[in-house]
């Protein structure tokens, strides 16, 4: 199955897009990126030269998504989130040498509104907040919140808050599944 994209959609040449990925109205896709399969382009959605995505990544309206980032997997860019490539823009000076990596690791989320600048990680199945304004890496499994944001918790693959017992053991509501609290961060013990 091929990729299926709207009339008004931009799709330039030198572009490799997944099979079974939707591409929506007005949005462009640029040269030299690579989409993976089963992925959902929102509505003017604009992915830049040299940008990466995995599989079945989410990206709702309204977002750019620019060169030197790469969302792995299972990645939700929440509606009109946005990504830096440089720390010092200048429009008279051209720093198209001094992008930033960022990467999204598998199974994040970044919610809608939130700016994420460039030359940090997020942590798999991180959970960004709406509005939060990332300015570090941010771990596996946290939740962030606020500008600048700050770590308030964390979250499970399913994206509830984990409450952790007394030995530092919690349980998602929804799967199951369970993690433990250790040395400062978060592991999923099981499957449920």
């Amino acid at each position: 199955m091929e990729y299926q994209a709207h009339e008004t959609a931009v799709i330039d040449e030198g572009c490799r897009i997944g099979a079974g990925t939707r591409i929506w109205h007005f949005s462009h896709i640029m040269p030299d990126c690579v989409i993976g399969e089963r992925c959902n382009i929102g509505q003017n959605v604009v992915i830049s030269p040299g940008v990466v995505l995995g599989n079945n990544v989410k990206i709702q309206n309204n977002v750019s998504v620019y060169t030197g980032v790469v969302c792995e997997d299972d990645v939700f860019l929440g509606p009109s989130c946005v990504f830096t490539n440089v720390l010092n823009p200048r429009s008279a000076i051209p720093r198209k040498n001094q992008y930033r990596k960022t990467l999204v690791r598998r199974g994040a989320t970044i919610g809608a509104n939130a700016t994420i600048v460039c030359g940090h990680t997020i942590g798999e199945y991180a959970l960004i907040g709406a509005g939060a304004v990332v300015t570090k890496d941010v771990p596996p499994y946290a939740l962030v919140v606020g500008n600048p944001s700050k770590q308030i918790g964390w979250v499970s693959e399913y994206g509830h808050r984990l409450r952790f017992d007394e030995k530092g053991e919690a349980r998602c509501p929804e799967s199951g599944e369970r993690y433990l609290l250790k040395e400062g961060g978060v592991v999923k013990i099981d499957n449920g």
